[in-house]
């Protein structure tokens, strides 16, 4: 299992795919609402003029010197929904996120919200 705390000390590593492809830099990690536990994290992606940040599952991660191991291809993140560099993952857009990735998407009972930035 992987803590909060360990993940974050992997903050502007290198993200790569299962065949080590770089899909870019990890930015930040989001936790479930209601377990607290990391569940995605968001990858800076793009030209250096055109940053941006996609959303990929920290689902099977692997953790290894210098880089964070994801178990989605490249080419799958990197069509992911996404923000820009300075701004707030929208409430309403974390359900398209899960769709993308085929993960079920469970809002609080009340409505609120499934991911929050750690």
């Amino acid at each position: 299992m992987i803590r909060p705390a360990d993940i974050r000390e992997w903050r502007n590593h290198d993200v790569v795919d299962p065949k080590g492809h770089k899909i870019g830099r990890l930015e930040a990690v989001y936790v479930d609402t209601t377990t607290d536990e990391p569940a995605m994290a968001t990858v800076q992606t793009g030209l250096p003029t055109r940053h941006r940040l996609v959303f990929v599952p920290l689902v099977d991660v692997i953790l290894g010197p210098g880089y964070v191991k994801t178990a989605y291809d490249k080419k799958l993140v990197r069509k992911a929904p996404s923000v820009g560099t300075d701004d707030v993952l929208p409430a309403e857009r974390e359900e398209a996120i899960f769709q993308h990735y085929g993960m079920p998407y469970q809002p609080g009972a009340a409505g609120e919200r499934q991911l929050a930035c750690r």
